[in-house]
């Protein structure tokens, strides 16, 4: 169990700080015997570490960072046996939280327990939080920023709070939709039958999944990962309704990755720095995971430039670089909608590799989507040519299927689930005037 494995972790740790408590002074090679792991043990925990290999210094930072989200009291308990009367111990670091009462470790932490009042051993453990470790490379762990002026190290420990709950459940939770992330995971039980697309268009749609399919090979089987950027870019353009977001949806649900939709009205902020805070967050928290991320309505933050007449253009244009930066080092699947290319800066255009045109449906496709739309249970009238309706009817995708929803509920009311010409006429008129169209 879990459980069992994350208790023995705290055993093993309390007994290298006890150790430094009763020894102060200078640590010597191997001082610091390894965490056990179990040939047999197959928790989380565990699996963590056989993973990852961290050596003996790493493996006590990485316990020094989750032990208080597992016992918010252990550096307290720790602390007050060998200082029962109180006290302040700064050699020890550590700090308070905003809601948490315990102690939280800091890189100082790390540094006295692991070195003492060795100064070539402190160094050696400040490397630890460097850009450089694969604590920061993998998101896994960093110290938290300090107030200018003070020491580097008397920042907090971070462990990313996705390796806190895998180290502790197991699992990883997807994120919730919220100002801290503006994304939602976009699902859908339609196949791939069910899209009616342009031929062109789904031929090209076809090329991106194979792109998905073959890319772990091409990249790291084929050696092409020293001449290509990592990911793949697209921009899918065209009317609403035409199958943009439910496009990216079956390439996620047909590829085995997770979708995420960007809501850029949450993302981009008039407040400076907000907007690459918001976007850093975002594109973190998807670093290595292979989620397809869609961005719509692009050009909100993709559209023509105008000179720099103010500060705010200038920040618009460093947000616009920022979101480019990360796009092109993200690893994963980035697909941009907008409804009209040209409201795409000709600038962004080259960073895409596919550009993907979602016209109109013509009357053939329009057909097609007609002839899908309408569950079995209705049966529709004879006066009913789904040929004429589609080449009379300018309708996208999005509007039939209103339409068709509309009918059948209305044939579920009506208890004869027989759907006549007129009632079909009357919904698709009723969809003209939503759209602001003249029958």
């Amino acid at each position: 169990m879990n459980s069992n494995s994350l208790s023995s972790a705290l055993v093993y740790l309390e007994s290298v700080i006890s150790q430094r408590f009763e020894k102060t002074t200078e640590t010597v090679d191997n001082e610091i015997l390894p965490v056990e792991i179990l040939p047999d043990d197959s928790s989380p925990f565990a699996s963590f570490f056989r993973m990852h290999q961290p050596d003996v210094y790493e493996s006590v930072i990485l316990l020094l960072a989750i032990a208080p989200h597992l016992q918010p009291d252990f550096f307290n308990q720790i602390i007050g046996k060998y200082l029962p009367e109180g006290g302040d111990m700064p050699e020890f670091g550590g700090a308070r939280g905003n809601n948490h009462r315990g102690i939280l470790p800091t890189g100082e932490t790390a540094q006295f327990i692991i070195a003492g009042s060795n100064l070539k051993k402190r160094l050696e453990v400040q490397q630890l939080f460097s850009t450089e470790h694969w604590f920061y490379k993998k998101h896994i762990l960093w110290l938290d920023q300090v107030h200018p002026g003070e020491p580097l190290m008397s920042g907090k420990l971070m462990p990313d709070p996705e390796v806190v709950e895998l180290l502790t459940l197991g699992t990883i939770s997807k994120p919730r939709f919220s100002i801290d992330f503006p994304a939602e995971n976009v699902r859908t039980e339609m196949e791939w039958d069910d899209l009616v697309l342009h031929p062109k268009t789904m031929n090209e749609i076809k090329e991106i999944e194979h792109w998905i399919t073959h890319n772990q090979t091409l990249l790291h089987d084929w050696g092409m990962k020293k001449r290509i950027k990592p990911g793949y870019r697209a921009l899918f353009y065209g009317p609403p309704g035409t199958g943009k977001t439910l496009t990216a949806t079956l390439l996620g649900k047909y590829t085995g990755k997770d979708v995420y939709r960007i809501d850029l009205s949450r993302v981009v902020s008039k407040y400076i720095g907000e907007t690459e805070k918001n976007l850093s967050t975002l594109f973190d928290k998807a670093e290595n995971k292979n989620w397809i991320l869609f961005f719509d309505e692009a050009d909100a933050l993709f559209g023509k430039r105008t000179d720099i007449r103010d500060a705010h253009d200038k920040y618009a244009n460093q947000e616009v670089a920022y979101l480019l930066q990360r796009i092109e080092v993200y690893n994963g699947l980035v697909i941009l909608a907008t409804n009209q290319r040209g409201n795409i800066d000709d600038a962004f255009i080259r960073r895409f590799q596919a550009i993907i045109h979602f016209p109109m449906p013509g009357p053939q496709e329009r057909e097609l989507i007609w002839r899908k739309a309408f569950p079995a249970q209705i049966e529709t009238d004879q006066d009913i040519n789904w040929h004429q309706i589609a080449t009379r009817y300018e309708l996208t995708g999005a509007g039939i299927i209103n339409v068709a929803h509309y009918c059948a509920v209305e044939v579920l009311e009506s208890k004869v689930f027989h759907l006549s010409l007129s009632q079909l006429e009357n919904a698709i008129t009723r969809e003209y005037i939503k759209e602001g169209k003249v029958v």
